[in-house]
């Protein structure tokens, strides 16, 4: 149905012992979660009724929903955008447009195929969630609808992930892309709830259109369920389903409808042209010489120093000591589209430092009613996030500064040379944290921000402070050791 790519991962997944296991080891999570949240209930109060049981399984249903669903909508999107820029890295991507292969079967195949793993860890996290029931407090129409909002987040964060990597030639681009689409839609909606905040018609429906839109929303209207709708299919979530399977169904056509426009890319179109003008004599390598050499003379007689007979010198770059690390720092070696992801990246931080001045001091957000993180303070709610994306970028970047140069046969090349195995390391690490130094200084900057509000003090700021340092260098080099590790680029990511 979704035509030969996804025939063939059909077949072949089954061969590999990741399939199984990551969803052996995805269920055994769980239910390590879940064993550790009944030790500690068990180990704090006494169980003496079945209400004590029902309250412990309505508490372990608000927190697994809400992990099932950030974990799989992120490896959702990161699994389709790695799994293109597999395809591109490799140049097998030229192969697949060369095939009879239409837009449709080569891109909702592709995009079928990269949610095969996703699917399955779904699918056998079920029972899980079923024995969460047995507990009470969570009825089985809970979990049904919980799942709806986690397929239909999945479905749409790899359409975003699917698009943004056919679009984009650079895996870092597509990677980084793809992540800080989906925090800024997030952010969008929540941004429209707090903004509307209060009470009265205004305020209900501001609520109802960020249930729409963000997912945080959609399942925290689940786990508490609304108790104003008067039938279960009139609940809130159904309608962030719609508008979620409206989004991707919209990102996959446009993605059919321009995957031939946009690949092959521009560079590889002149590269092939330049390679099909040189292997396009018959008559041997003398001839083929003496025309390159006459073709060469015209092509200085028709420049615009022959011309004019000025000849402006050139000064040629000055490399350093250090050539990795000149090479991360000083070029643009993952492409003019990173300060695209800057710019996001750079709006998503004012959003924050917004967010953190209006609740300084807040120990909970007001949203009208106790949802998730009624215990969480509203800082927390705020950096936590932020603070998981620059750790992802950091590291997405430190995988794709490996495979980037394995996959464009440049790996072997640099093993050739006289660096020796320190100088390349540390200067991929270096150079990794060099490119993304607003992931790396803004969450820092943040946290200062935060003692100035007086939401923190300046004890706990510093000891925050080289948290987040210590994880972004491990982020970066644990990148880096996989990306060395693995052969394969989409394993690695």
């Amino acid at each position: 149905m979704f035509g030969p790519v996804f025939h063939r991962e059909v077949l072949t997944a089954p061969r590999r012992v990741r399939h199984y296991l990551y969803r052996s080891l995805y269920v055994v999570a769980l239910l390590v979660l879940l064993g550790t949240a009944w030790l500690v209930l068990s180990g704090t109060q006494p169980i003496r009724n079945v209400g004590d049981l029902s309250r412990f399984g309505g508490t372990a249903f608000q927190f697994l929903a809400p992990l099932q669903l950030a974990v799989l909508t992120f490896l959702g999107a990161l699994g389709a955008a790695a799994a293109v820029s597999q395809e591109k890295d490799r140049r097998t991507i030229l192969l697949l447009l060369l095939t009879r292969m239409t837009n449709f079967e080569l891109v909702v195949g592709k995009l079928a195929a990269s949610l095969l793993n996703v699917a399955s860890m779904l699918v056998v996290s079920f029972p899980v969630f079923l024995l969460v029931t047995v507990f009470g407090g969570v009825s089985i129409r809970q979990v049904v609808i919980a799942y709806a909002i986690t397929a239909a987040s999945v479905l749409g964060a790899a359409s975003v992930g699917c698009t943004v990597a056919f679009w984009r030639d650079k895996t870092f681009q597509a990677l980084a892309i793809t992540v800080l689409a989906i925090v800024l839609w997030i952010a969008f909606w929540e941004v429209v709830a707090v903004i509307a905040s209060g009470s009265g018609p205004a305020w209900d429906w501001a609520e109802r259109v960020a249930a729409a839109g963000s997912p945080i929303r959609a399942i925290g209207s689940v786990v508490i369920p609304d108790v104003r709708a008067p039938r279960w299919w009139q609940m809130p979530a159904w309608n962030y389903v719609a508008t979620t399977l409206v989004v991707a169904l919209v990102l996959t056509g446009i993605a059919v409808w321009r995957v031939r426009v946009w690949n092959p890319s521009r560079q590889v179109r002149r590269r092939g042209s330049e390679d099909e003008e040189e292997g396009s004599s018959i008559w041997g390598v003398e001839h083929d010489l003496a025309e390159a050499a006459d073709l060469a003379e015209a092509a200085r007689q028709t420049h615009v120093d022959a011309r004019t007979g000025s000849h402006a010198a050139r000064r040629s770059r000055r490399v350093w000591d250090h050539p990795v690390l000149w090479r991360e720092v000083c070029t643009w070696a993952y492409g003019r589209k990173v300060l695209l992801i800057r710019a996001a990246y750079l709006l998503l931080w004012g959003l924050v430092l917004w967010g953190l001045r209006e609740t300084a001091g807040v120990e909970v957000f007001d949203v009208g009613r106790d949802q998730l993180a009624g215990m969480v303070p509203a800082s927390a709610q705020l950096l936590a996030p932020f603070l998981l994306i620059s750790l992802v970028i950091i590291n997405a970047l430190g995988v794709t500064s490996i495979t980037n140069e394995r996959d464009e046969l440049a790996l072997d090349l640099l093993l050739a040379t006289d660096i020796t195995p320190k100088e390349f390391v540390f200067g991929k690490l270096l150079g990794v944290l060099y490119v993304t130094k607003e992931m790396v200084l803004g969450p820092l900057l943040l946290i200062a921000a935060l003692w100035f509000f007086g939401g923190i003090t300046l004890e706990n700021s510093l000891y925050v402070v080289v948290g987040i340092l210590v994880m972004d260098v491990f982020a970066a080099m644990l990148g880096i050791h996989y990306g060395m590790t693995y052969s394969s680029s989409r394993t690695a990511i």
